[in-house]
C-alpha cells in the first residue's frame, strides 16, 4: 500500500494526488466493507426486507454523515418503491404413482393455484462428464427455461443434487414478472408416464429501497454524473461447512463501499460543477429492479455519465492498478478516464470477458438502453472466480489495497466529467438490446 501511495504522489499532479490519498483511505474502506459484509447483514437479500434494511440504514447514516442531500422530491435518502413477491405455500408432485420428496421438487410459476394432470411436456437436463462447472451449467439452463412460456416438467439428472439446492434457493421466493407459465423441476426422475401436481402460492407486495444522495453542481446543476453500486446480495443459501450466509463482500459490498467513499471524497474537495448522484441499488441480483425504478425518476438526457462499480475486491487479470470497463467500445467514456490518469500506474482496459455479457448483467444496462454513457467498472476474474455467488464471498478473500487503489483511480479519472469540461459520447440506443 505504501508503494501505491508513493506512485500516485510522485506521478500524478500534486493537486489531485494528495487529496485522493488523504480522503480515500484503506482504513475507511475496510471499515465500510466489513460492516456491509458482516454476518449480521444476513446476506442482504432484496426479497427479505427484515435482512436488507440494516444495510440500507447503514448506508443512509454514511450519506448523512458525509453531508449529502436527498434527491429532489425525497425527504430522506431512501428511494422507495413496491414490488409483488410470490412465495410457495404448498406443493405436491406425484409422478408415475410415486410422491416426489419435497427437496427434489421446485415449482416456477406465477399462478396462485396449480392443478396439473395433463398437457405438460417433458424437458431433460442430462449430466455430462464434460461439464466443467455443473453449478453454472444448471443455473443457466434453468433460467433460460423459465423464460419459455410452455408448461413442462424439467427432469434434472441426480448428479446435480447439490446444485439443485441452490436452484431452489433462487426460485423459492421471487418477484412476479407477468409470465403465467408452469415449470416443474424434478431431481432424479428419468421419465414421466403420468402425473399430478397440486400447489398454492401467495402474492404480497413488499417495499424496496434504493439509497441515494447527491451533491448539487455549482455551475451545471442540471447535468448529472451518477456513481452507483448494488447493495443487495443473495441472502441465505444451503449451508457449506456450517455457513449459510452469502455475505457478498465482493459482490457488491466492494462497489457500494466505493460509492460511499467517492461521495466522501467529492464532498470534501468541492470541485463538482455538475450534480453528483450517489446511489446504492437494491434488487440487482434478481432482475435489476432498483436501477429500473431509479431510471424512471429522472430525465436520462440530463445524465452525462454513469460510473457503475461492481466487484473490485481482488486484482484483475492484469494485476493490481488495473480494472476493466464493460461496453468500452460503445462510447469514449474509457478513453476519457484513461486520459485523466496520465502519469499514474493505473490502467483501464476493455472488458476481457465478452462471452459473459457483463455489460447487460449489472445496473448500468438500464440507463445505457436510454442512451446514457453508462458503464460498469470491475476487476473480477469472473471466469475463474470460485467465490462468486457462494457463501464464501467473505471479507477475508478481498484485497483492501486493490479496492482502495481502484476507488482512487475512479476519483481521479472522473475529474474532467465531474468538473463539466468533458462529456462522454452518448450510447446509440439502437445497439443496446
Amino acid at each position: 500500500m505504501k508503494q501505491l501511495t508513493i506512485l500516485f504522489v510522485a506521478c500524478a499532479s500534486v493537486t489531485f494526488a494528495q487529496p485522493v490519498n488523504k480522503h480515500i483511505t484503506e482504513a475507511n474502506v475496510a471499515r465500510v466493507i466489513k460492516t456491509l459484509a458482516a454476518d449480521d447483514m444476513m446476506g442482504r437479500s432484496a426479497t427479505r426486507p427484515e435482512h436488507i434494511d440494516k444495510a440500507a440504514a447503514f448506508i443512509e447514516k454514511e450519506f448523512k454523515t458525509i453531508g449529502l442531500i436527498p434527491l429532489q422530491g425525497l425527504k430522506g435518502f431512501r428511494q422507495e418503491f413496491k414490488k409483488d413477491m410470490i412465495a410457495p405455500q404448498t406443493l405436491e408432485v406425484v409422478i408415475n404413482g410415486q410422491k416426489i420428496a419435497p427437496e427434489n421438487t421446485l415449482l416456477v410459476s406465477e399462478n396462485t393455484t396449480i392443478n396439473l394432470t395433463k398437457h405438460a411436456g417433458v424437458i431433460v437436463i442430462p449430466y455430462d462428464t464434460a461439464i466443467k462447472n455443473t453449478r453454472q451449467y444448471l443455473l443457466s439452463k434453468a433460467f433460460n427455461l423459465t423464460r419459455d412460456t410452455a408448461t413442462a416438467f424439467v427432469l434434472v439428472a441426480p448428479e446435480f443434487k447439490e446444485n439443485f439446492k441452490e436452484l431452489k434457493g433462487y426460485f423459492g421466493k421471487r418477484f412476479t414478472s407477468g409470465r403465467k407459465t408452469n415449470k416443474i423441476f424434478v431431481l432424479g426422475v428419468t421419465s414421466v408416464l403420468n402425473y399430478a401436481v397440486t400447489a398454492t402460492q401467495k402474492i404480497e407486495p413488499i417495499t424496496m429501497s434504493n439509497v441515494a444522495g447527491m451533491i448539487p453542481g455549482k455551475t451545471k446543476p442540471d447535468e448529472y454524473v451518477v456513481f452507483s453500486g448494488h447493495y443487495d446480495h443473495i441472502g441465505i443459501r444451503p449451508a457449506i461447512a456450517g455457513d449459510s450466509i452469502a455475505n457478498g463482500a465482493d459482490d457488491d459490498a466492494s462497489g457500494t463501499t466505493a460509492v460511499i467513499e467517492l461521495a466522501r471524497y467529492f464532498k470534501k474537495i468541492k470541485n463538482n460543477n455538475r450534480t453528483l448522484i450517489f446511489v446504492a441499488f437494491t434488487a440487482e441480483e434478481i432482475g435489476g429492479y432498483g436501477s429500473r425504478y431509479f431510471s424512471e425518476q429522472l430525465n436520462p438526457d440530463q445524465v452525462v455519465a454513469m460510473f457503475n462499480i461492481e466487484m473490485i475486491g481482488k486484482p484483475s487479470k492484469w494485476g493490481q492498478n488495473s480494472a476493466f470497463i464493460t461496453g468500452y467500445e460503445r462510447s469514449d467514456f474509457g478513453e476519457i478516464l484513461q486520459k485523466n490518469l496520465k502519469g499514474t500506474p493505473f490502467q483501464f482496459h476493455p472488458d476481457p470477458y465478452p462471452q459473459q455479457n457483463l455489460f447487460y448483467r449489472s445496473d448500468n444496462a438500464t440507463l445505457a438502453r436510454l442512451g446514457v454513457p453508462a458503464h460498469t467498472i470491475s476487476t473480477d476474474e469472473i471466469d475463474i472466480d470460485k467465490f462468486y455467488h457462494t457463501v464464501n464471498d467473505e471479507v477475508e478473500t478481498l484485497n483492501m489495497a486493490n479496492i482502495t487503489a481502484t476507488i482512487r483511480a475512479i476519483a481521479l479519472s472522473s475529474q474532467s466529467i465531474v468538473a463539466g469540461t468533458e462529456t462522454p459520447k452518448r450510447i446509440d440506443k439502437s445497439t443496446v438490446r
